[in-house]
């Protein structure tokens, strides 16, 4: 009964701010009520919970309550009931209504009032009836979600009552879709229960369509007909629904794909260079963004909310820094040998991930995500988490901001100079060792923050960035060798792809059917969507 305690605070707070004398008379005519428990059988305890419903009065919430967790207790002497928590030797009573200390006693002087699972349904319903008039919209929401779960026919009349005169269109429905529940448990009439059949049909989602496969397995006739339609309306629905949750996966996954292939995709474009260092470059962002918030967890707490706001720039830079070292101490003197340069590059993947394993250990690391990218939202039947989501979003400001430095900064002037003719560049002036450098620092720059990014959904470990080399290289080839826009087409693509093919294939061989239709694909096109122009390219 978990879902009750949220509420109960709420409860004992209105029953505690009883204080006039016309209040405390109110609570004097309960206690007749409450002390019925005490007396009869388990039919008898059914009908006396029903009674304390039906008074509406959420100061009976505490006894009700205590009495399903086994904690309600009567007096043997006077038949007077309170609520009993152990106590030494002995129990420590407390006033079922009030609250208040009631004094020690031992325990042969109580007996605890018994109950079964069906009297634990009935209190469960009782509970949620006596809030659906609360004034708290959330409260009366949380009471006529409770009741939907009980499916109590006996909920029926208080959901009826509360029906009416519920101002909330949104509570309002929920208590609809709760009573079309209850109807349906019920042995109502053929005419209400189709009724109920079109309000939880019109629900479209998994619990409705679970409580309609029930009754069309269970009746018959017209109601066990619409049930089955119902059930094959739902059906077709969730499948549109399946499937768009699948295109959100792989535009997820795409983001993730183009944030770790975007860098890649530059370098590869200007270099030529198979960089196989790029995955730890990756890696290093995510480092940065737990260094950062070990630091602000242990001198400002209060910062925590900004931690990757204050990671992404000084992700950028080490491994921005750490790229264009690699650059000046080994690439620069490999260029035109890509065999070469792919073994350097793996060596020094080899070294980083050493070197991260004897500084912060082999296991993972972890990253905390703030407040606003935890949780998640649902839209009809889709369900959005926002640490996804705001990737997405990073991953469109990464790519337009990225866009922005190559066409409308000298930089990237020079930049795509060189992309496209790296001799008639350097005649015309430009340094391109310089543009080799800084192309290549940005490039791993940009997979730092990817690290920042994937930091939030993926394990930070020393082997982070080997999951996502391979893919990245897919997306940059599959997309076009050096073009922005084809890695972003490329890695949504991919990414969307990817989601369609597990739940039939499995998370291997989809990628092995992938990988089978990208070598298919170059084989006709072997420059990818997106083909770079120019005339060294063409040449």
């Amino acid at each position: 009964m978990s879902f009750l305690k949220s509420f109960l605070m709420f409860l004992c707070l209105m029953a505690g701010l009883v204080g006039t004398g016309a209040a405390q008379s109110d609570l004097e005519s309960l206690r007749p009520l409450v002390n019925a428990l005490a007396e009869g059988k388990y039919k008898e305890t059914q009908k006396q919970i029903g009674d304390l419903a039906a008074t509406g009065n959420p100061a009976v919430a505490p006894a009700l309550e205590a009495l399903g967790a086994g904690e309600l207790f009567f007096r043997k002497s006077d038949k007077q009931v309170f609520i009993a928590k152990k106590a030494g030797k002995g129990y420590a009573l407390s006033d079922p209504l009030t609250l208040e200390d009631a004094g020690e006693t031992g325990r042969r002087a109580v007996t605890k009032i018994k109950v079964n699972n069906n009297l634990r349904r009935v209190i469960r319903s009782a509970l949620g009836s006596l809030t659906l008039l609360a004034p708290d919209p959330k409260v009366r929401m949380a009471a006529a979600e409770a009741v939907f779960k009980a499916k109590d026919p006996e909920a029926i009349e208080s959901l009826e009552a509360a029906i009416a005169k519920e101002i909330d269109d949104d509570v309002r429905l929920v208590m609809e879709q709760a009573r079309a529940a209850a109807v349906l448990n019920s042995d109502g009439s053929d005419g209400d229960k189709l009724e109920a059949i079109e309000t939880l049909a019109s629900m479209g989602n998994r619990e409705a369509l679970s409580l309609l496969i029930g009754l069309r397995d269970s009746s018959e006739g017209e109601v066990q007909q619409a049930a089955t339609r119902a059930v094959n309306t739902i059906n077709k629905s969730l499948a549109l629904w399946d499937n768009a949750q699948n295109i959100w996966y792989g535009i997820s996954l795409g983001s993730v794909l183009l944030l770790a292939a975007i860098g890649l995709a530059i370098t590869f474009g200007v270099m030529g260079v198979i960089n196989m260092a790029h995955g730890e470059m990756v890696m290093i962002g995510a480092y940065v963004t737990f260094v950062v918030q070990e630091l602000i967890r242990s001198s400002a707490p209060g910062l925590f909310e900004y931690s990757l706001f204050i990671a992404l720039p000084l992700a950028f830079l080490v491994s921005g820094a750490i790229g264009v070292g690699i650059e000046r101490g080994v690439i620069r003197w490999l260029y035109g040998r890509p065999l070469e340069t792919l073994l350097a590059t793996w060596g020094i993947s080899l070294i980083l991930q050493q070197a991260v394993r004897s500084i912060f250990g082999p296991t993972n690391r972890e990253v905390g995500n703030p407040d606003w990218m935890s949780g998640a939202f649902e839209l009809g039947q889709l369900t959005i988490t926002y640490n996804r989501m705001w990737i997405v979003v990073f991953a469109i400001l990464v790519f337009a901001g990225l866009m922005l430095v190559l066409k409308k900064t000298s930089f990237g002037l020079f930049t795509r100079a060189v992309t496209q003719n790296r001799r008639m560049a350097a005649s015309m002036g430009i340094r391109t060792p310089w543009i080799d450098a800084m192309t290549f620092g940005l490039g791993s720059g940009i997979a730092g923050i990817a690290g920042v990014a994937l930091s939030q959904i993926d394990n930070v470990s020393p082997n982070l960035g080997q999951g996502y080399i391979i893919d990245s290289f897919m997306v940059v080839v599959f997309g076009g060798v050096g073009n922005l826009w084809g890695t972003l087409v490329g890695a949504m693509t991919l990414g969307v792809v990817n989601k369609f093919l597990e739940p039939y294939a499995g998370a291997v061989l989809g990628k092995i059917l992938v990988l089978v239709f990208i070598i298919l694909f170059i084989q006709k096109r072997p420059r990818g969507l997106f083909a770079l122009k120019g005339r060294a390219v063409e040449a």
